[in-house]
């Protein structure tokens, strides 16, 4: 059972509306990272603004996030 509770719906919230709709068209569903960080918008979206920018800075090659992303997710025994 998770310590924290998760947040599924974004409560009319404009930055979660957003950011839900946007994970559900990706993946179907939102991520579980989104649904407990969720309790405060403000440094969910800050999270998901520093993830972006270390996607578009150009210092690492296009490929190699997902790859990243992969990885993490098998080391931490989470399908993805």
């Amino acid at each position: 059972m998770p310590r924290v509770s998760e947040i599924e719906e974004d409560g009319g919230d404009p930055t979660l509306k957003a950011i839900f709709d946007k994970q559900l068209e990706l993946f179907g569903g939102l991520l579980n990272p989104t649904k407990v960080l969720a309790h405060c918008p403000p440094i969910l979206r800050a999270a998901g603004l520093l993830g972006q920018s270390i996607e578009q800075s150009g210092l690492l090659p296009k490929a190699l996030p997902p790859l990243v992303y992969v990885r993490v997710a098998t080391i931490n025994g989470c399908p993805f």
